[in-house]
């Protein structure tokens, strides 16, 4: 008889996820997801309890950014006319990446010694000291700072120095030398009294220093509609930060005014330069005036040229500002042909209000400027500056370009009022000739002079407004610290660690189940093949082969009686006795399962007889204490050996016998091919009810197949946790090419656990009818529950 089962399922069932078993397992193994979890979550709490708090400190810069009309700092009103150069012109954006800089923060760190960190030593660990009771001064330093961590422990005289590149005494003030590090002495800080415990003191390099601190400062512009900079700095202890911040963006301010100034600067020397010339010149003309009104005895050409002079004033004055401003670029075109000076900003007070020039020479400054503090860090040869030198030689071939054009109009223009100044010359024919030399000397006289006065003014404007520069950014919020730490935060900690102490034990149980490749649940074997289940056979605690006695009530026992009842649907004529035990390898329990059913049979009083085949690795006759000197090989080799011969009764049980193997042969599976085999088997059909066959593996051996075709029913034995998942493809195969006649699985070595296993799948535990002992012995105790935890660990 077989069981109808539908033939439809497909590889899909066998690998999804049984989540009912799976969560089944997990609640099997509750008490170490409890543990893991309660060791992550205490884990948690120390870390979080002894991990660096972290502060965070914040700080806003307005910034005067006339692009977008922040009016934080007006024009200079004096220098307006000028094209307002003496300041650039700045943008947020570029002041953002400005306070980005290495070189702001590295100057922050050489003031503030930020390099040397001091701790003091506490039970767990040691914390930072912002104002420590003792100062390291650096004498010199190497080339190269690899760093170095000291503790230091003070005495009454003297200091110990310990760590791995030195140990030694040293006194306040001593200089002494650490390896990796360069020159260094320790001097007292009378403010701080010095507290029980060790110190220590790290130092490292600038550079790395510099690093860290970058790497832990923000500074971002959020709102594009307005021209504020936030800044933002982690630190550990919030004093030390606010400084650091603030310390950072006093260097700030100071590199923007020194800038300012240094435009200022260049301005101021260009303009006394020019006074000499203009001042040497005026003076030889002033001379000639003399001495040309001493040789022509002139006293007053004033009223002898009034009229003249009120005909020809206005070109005059005309011709002087084009004279001045002509003057002026010719200046610049020499300043700008000094090939010395091609490295230095311009002068910006003389430069005339022209948008397209002030633009030219406003990128240029800057583009100097930035090389200029670059080179501070770099060399001439950094790619940097080389791209930075071919962007200033670019602006400054625009200026020229821009300088050339301007002065070429300027020339056409003054060529224009000459020529109107040559018409009114012309009206005044009759007018002496002394006195029209005298008007041309006053004439240069007056151009010179009113270029001298120009440039005394603007020398003026320019030392004023040099003393009036002010920064073009404004703190509008200086940096202070949150009150509560942002790291760490211990709510996140804790709920991350009871969250990983919560997975390690179910990530362990499911990648355990994932690379679990031996059967373990019923459902394993039903995705696997559609032969059916006739036996389910639990653990046995014991040594004994024979686990079913004559009045056993035990549960084991109990299941052997419901293999007998399913057998009884199979074996249903009363010609079919054959029974055959096999399975996918040795140690799977066929010998067990064949003297117990064999026993369980017997006890219905029916006639057993058991059949030792495995002729390759007997075992059954040394289970029941049977001698093998005579059996089944002996019956094949020598027909004088008749069926009573090798028929033994076995002690068990009077209605059990075997028929063990005999000699192993060299050749069992012709020995079981063997025509007597069906004649033995036919014989033992007469005296016996049933013939219980004990064959070798089928999945290793094929003496199980030859065997299948005097079977009646074949029972293959699968043992839990024990027999590969991939060798129930054997059974389905049996089953699929029919090469047995009536094929069921036996499951045996059930081990229930809680969830796990057989538990909920097979039903039978240790429970029903069996929790009142046995017949003859008092009810065992129940163990207390860590008894019961020891022993499941």
């Amino acid at each position: 008889m077989s069981i109808n089962i539908k033939d439809n399922f497909s590889e899909e069932t066998e690998d999804a996820i049984d989540f009912k078993q799976f969560f089944g397992k997990i609640l099997s193994k509750w008490y170490w997801i409890l543990l893991s979890a309660i060791i992550c979550l205490a884990l948690s709490v120390l870390y979080g309890r002894y991990k660096t708090p972290m502060y965070k400190i914040s700080a806003r810069i307005l910034v005067n950014d006339e692009k977008k009309g922040a009016g934080l700092l007006g024009e200079n009103s004096v220098l307006g006319d000028l094209g307002g150069i003496l300041g650039g012109k700045s943008t947020v954006d570029n002041e953002a990446e400005v306070l980005k800089t290495r070189y702001l923060m590295e100057q922050v760190v050489r003031d503030m010694d930020l390099n040397v960190t001091y701790y003091k030593a506490g039970t767990v660990k040691s914390m930072e000291l912002y104002v420590s009771p003792f100062k390291v001064n650096v004498v010199s330093l190497l080339d190269t700072v690899k760093g170095a961590d000291v503790k230091v422990r003070f005495s009454k005289n003297k200091i110990s120095l310990k760590s791995d590149m030195i140990d030694t005494l040293v006194n306040y003030g001593q200089s002494f030398r650490l390896e990796g590090v360069g020159v260094l002495n320790i001097i007292p800080n009378h403010n701080i009294p010095i507290g029980a415990g060790d110190y220590s003191f790290t130092i490292k390099s600038v550079d790395s220093k510099v690093a860290s601190l970058m790497q832990d400062l923000t500074v971002e512009v959020k709102n594009k509609q307005v021209t504020i900079v936030d800044l933002t700095l982690v630190h550990p202890i919030s004093k030390k930060g606010e400084d650091i911040l603030n310390k950072l963006i006093q260097k700030y301010v100071e590199q923007n005014i020194n800038d300012k100034n240094e435009v200022a600067d260049s301005t101021v020397k260009f303009i006394q330069n020019r006074l000499i010339s203009i001042g040497r010149e005026l003076g030889d003309l002033e001379g000639n005036i003399q001495g040309f009104k001493q040789k022509n005895s002139l006293a007053d050409m004033a009223e002898q040229s009034k009229v003249l002079v009120q005909s020809t004033s206005q070109y005059i004055s005309e011709l002087s500002k084009v004279e001045t401003q002509i003057s002026v670029f010719k200046s610049l075109q020499e300043y700008m042909g000094d090939e010395s000076k091609n490295k230095r900003v311009l002068p910006s007070s003389l430069i005339p209000t022209d948008m397209v020039f002030n633009g030219a020479v406003e990128s240029y400054n800057q583009l100097t400027q930035e090389r200029a503090r670059k080179l501070i860090g770099v060399t001439e040869s950094n790619p940097s500056i080389i791209l930075l030198d071919k962007e200033i030689a670019n602006s400054r071939a625009n200026i020229v370009s821009n300088l050339a054009s301007t002065l070429n109009g300027l020339i056409i223009t003054r060529d224009k009022i000459k020529a109107e100044i040559g018409k009114a010359d012309s009206q005044v024919k009759n007018v002496p000739e002394i006195e029209r030399n005298y008007l041309n000397l006053a004439r240069q006289q007056q151009i010179k002079q009113e270029l001298y006065i120009f440039l005394m003014q603007k020398s003026e404007e320019t030392a004023i407004s040099k003393t009036s520069n002010i920064s073009n950014s404004k703190t509008i919020d200086p940096p202070k610290s949150e009150v509560t730490p942002f790291s760490p935060k211990r709510s996140v900690i804790y709920l991350v660690g009871l969250v990983i102490g919560l997975i390690i034990p179910i990530g362990f149980i499911y990648i355990k189940d994932l690379l679990d490749n031996k059967i373990q649940t019923k459902d394993d074997i039903l995705k696997r093949t559609l032969v059916p289940i006739v036996g389910e056979i639990s653990h046995d605690e014991g040594n004994d082969n024979l686990v079913v006695a004559n009045s056993s009530r035990s549960a084991i026992s109990e299941q052997f009686r419901a293999l007998r009842t399913n057998l009884s649907f199979y074996l249903k004529n009363t010609d079919q006795k054959v029974i055959l035990l096999t399975s996918s390898m040795s140690g799977e329990g066929k010998s067990f399962v064949a003297i117990n059913l064999g026993n369980i049979l017997a006890l219905s009083n029916k006639r057993v007889v058991l059949m030792e085949l495995d002729l390759r690795k007997p075992g059954l006759s040394a289970k029941v204490g049977i001698a093998n000197q005579i059996g089944f090989t002996n019956y094949i080799i020598d027909n004088s050996i008749q069926t009573g011969d090798i028929v033994k009764p076995l002690a068990l049980h009077d209605n059990l016998f075997i028929v063990s193997s005999g000699p192993v042969p060299p050749n069992p599976a012709e020995m079981i091919m063997n025509e007597r085999t069906i004649t033995l088997i036919e014989e033992l059909k007469k005296e016996f009810d049933y013939i219980i066959i004990d064959a070798p593996p089928v999945g290793i051996v094929t003496d199980a197949q030859l065997l299948a075709n005097i079977a009646d029913f074949c029972m293959y034995l699968i043992r839990q946790n024990y027999t590969l998942k991939e060798q129930i493809g054997i059974v389905e195969n049996l089953r699929m090419d029919q090469k047995m006649k009536d094929i069921g699985i036996v499951v045996n070595d059930i081990q229930v656990h809680e969830g796990y296993g057989y538990g909920y799948g097979y039903g039978y535990g240790y429970g029903y009818g069996y929790g009142y002992g046995t017949y003859g012995h008092e009810p065992q105790k129940k163990d207390s529950f860590w008894k019961r935890l020891m022993k499941r660990s």
